[in-house]
């Protein structure tokens, strides 16, 4: 089938690429002139504007959208509600949050115009290995596009959550169990570089423990190509950022009364690790000093 695609970064450009590879026709744009015309070269069609891009579909059109969530997701999408039509619909496959989401589809509805959140997971390794779609929106739009999900997804990794906001709110779900687990791996990994006298292989053990334990994982693979080429880390920077998903989950947590301490912890150690040096270390230790005369460490 045709289908637009607005946003060719890192995930968009191998995703259309992918839908290139199983047959779809794709009309891409994005702000960047070099990325339109590098995947023109793999076989997709260009446009120059968001109208270009609408005025190359037939009807009825459907537009992915894989922009940065919040303000850019919003832009787009409301300029591409003002050109599209009854019947026409619209995927957000960000990590935008899934309220935002709710009332997008709400506002779209008006115009008759069909909404899907799609949260995507894959990464830089989709192209090759598919895409999980955790998809929201209605059953009607939902099947039309199927054939676009089945090009992007490996067998059995696409799923209808259910209405809108289904997708996006289990994307956010997933990003905060992603945020525990890359913690404890982090942790764990720690506690073995820190026993120098043992001098332990971490791209070895990486390795041993993807071999029928039972904390083998695709994250521990990734693991052990990154201890291969740096094995002490020593050319990284220990600052961890986050895409605002882990923030939701444990405000979701809290609102439904769900106790998520690691997933919550995950998420402040994610905001200590922005730190060049904690103030609240040096009150502790300076209060340590006050109170029972324990020495403090001088710059």
């Amino acid at each position: 089938m045709k289908i637009g695609f607005v946003g060719l970064g890192k995930m968009g450009g191998n995703m259309v690429e992918r839908l290139l590879r199983h047959g779809h026709e794709v009309v891409v744009y994005d702000l960047s002139e070099e990325l339109r015309k590098s995947l023109a070269k793999k076989g997709a069609e260009p446009s120059a504007s968001l109208e270009n891009l609408i005025a190359k579909l037939r009807p009825p059109r459907s537009v992915w959208v894989m922009v940065p969530a919040g303000r850019p997701t919003e832009e787009t999408i409301n300029s591409l509600a003002s050109l599209m039509e009854k019947n026409d619909t619209i995927i957000d496959g960000g990590n935008s949050y899934y309220k935002d989401s709710v009332r997008r589809a709400a506002e779209l509805r008006k115009k008759d115009i069909y909404f899907i959140d799609a949260g995507t997971s894959g990464g830089v390794w989709g192209l090759t290995v598919g895409y999980c779609l955790m998809i929201g929106g209605e059953e009607k739009a939902f099947k039309a596009l199927e054939p676009v999900f089945q090009a992007l997804a490996p067998k059995d990794g696409y799923l209808r959550a259910g209405s809108n906001g289904t997708g996006h709110f289990v994307k956010m779900v997933h990003n905060g169990i992603e945020y525990a687990m890359l913690q404890a791996y982090g942790e764990g990994f720690e506690v073995m570089e820190a026993k120098k006298e043992f001098n332990l292989s971490l791209e070895g053990i990486s390795h041993l423990w993807n071999q029928g334990s039972v904390i083998r994982s695709w994250i521990l693979e990734l693991a052990e190509n990154t201890f291969k080429k740096s094995p002490h880390l020593k050319d990284i920077r220990g600052f961890v950022a986050d895409s605002g998903e882990g923030r939701w989950t444990v405000a979701e947590a809290i609102n439904e009364n769900v106790p998520a301490p690691v997933i919550t912890l995950a998420l402040l150690e994610r905001f200590r690790s922005r730190q060049k040096e904690s103030f609240s270390a040096k009150v502790i230790a300076a209060l340590r000093n006050e109170f029972g005369g324990h020495a403090v460490a001088k710059k």
